[in-house]
């Protein structure tokens, strides 16, 4: 995947690619085994595609930086 491919995913689309759960997920971005969420508006947030794919490769070896 190149940079111009990177987009923001919400939270509906990364609970589809990953096949977790809501809480899954923000339970794995707390112990930092899942990317962070990042502000995209006032009362929005999104998650690189780029971020998730790289969790999809290897979901045990990740950390968060």
């Amino acid at each position: 995947m190149n940079e111009l491919d990177d987009r923001f995913l919400r939270i509906g689309e990364v609970i589809l690619r990953t096949g977790c759960s809501r809480a899954a997920i923000y339970r794995m971005i707390t112990n930092g085994g899942f990317p962070r969420q990042i502000a995209i508006g006032k009362r929005s947030v999104g998650w690189r595609l780029s971020a998730v794919m790289k969790w999809m490769e290897a979901p045990p070896e990740f950390h968060s930086d």
